[in-house]
């Protein structure tokens, strides 16, 4: 795997600032390490948005048609090494401090602009690269999803968009080899209901604070 680090081989000398200092150093260390600890890395498959895990946690998936590399200002960057991070910060943050997906996947992905920028890359250009390989679920190009790859991202509750996409592509017959159309779309039903359940459920403890309080409800600003 090309780590294409600033320093891959070169032994670890101490830093002559606090090691609390923001450091291009320092995160190019964090994200040797994180590397190091990745078992597999499958290049072989169709993953929506992207980037995946297995269920397992032992494999990270990158999707068959993302390059491993674009060209930024006269170098060659390898891209690998930023979407591996992505994934497992977010897939330790989930299986072992428990946190949401969308919790998890915020901290993931300032790690991700971390290191891109450590690296001497403008995010705006890396997401315009990465943007164009992307593939929702549902589309077409999805042929080949591997069958262990944890679907708990695209299943999560509160991205309401992309369930009732999801249920769409089901409803077409568009399903992805390997996805059992009729269990998903039970398993969207149950999540969008149980969201609209809480949502009014939210909705009537606020309404009982604010009695409590004796004061009227504000919209929130956006």
């Amino acid at each position: 795997m090309p780590l294409d680090l600033c320093h891959p081989t070169a032994p670890h000398e101490k830093l002559h600032v606090p090691n609390w200092f923001v450091s291009t150093l320092m995160m190019d260390r964090a994200l040797e390490a994180i590397l190091k600890r990745v078992k597999k890395l499958d290049r072989a498959h169709d993953i929506p948005y992207l980037a995946g895990y297995s269920q397992d946690g032992k494999t990270i998936y990158i999707d068959r048609h993302m390059p491993p590399s674009f060209d930024y200002k006269g170098q060659k960057i390898e891209t690998d090494r930023f979407l591996i991070l992505h994934e497992e910060v977010e897939k330790t943050l989930i299986d072992h401090l428990g946190l949401h997906y969308l919790h998890a996947h915020q901290i993931a992905l300032r790690a991700e602009q971390a290191a891109v920028r450590a690296a001497g890359i403008e995010w705006r250009d890396y997401d315009r690269f990465m943007q164009k390989y992307v593939k929702k679920f549902g589309d077409e190009r999805l042929t080949k999803v591997p069958a262990n790859l944890d679907t708990k991202p695209y299943r999560d509750e509160h991205d309401t968009d992309l369930l009732r996409r999801m249920a769409e592509c089901t409803n077409r017959g568009k399903t992805p080899a390997g996805i059992d159309a009729p269990t998903l779309r039970k398993g969207i039903k149950e999540i969008l209901a149980a969201r609209r359940r809480r949502a009014r459920g939210d909705h009537s403890r606020m309404g009982r604070l604010a009695l409590r309080r004796g004061s009227r409800l504000t919209p929130a600003r956006r």
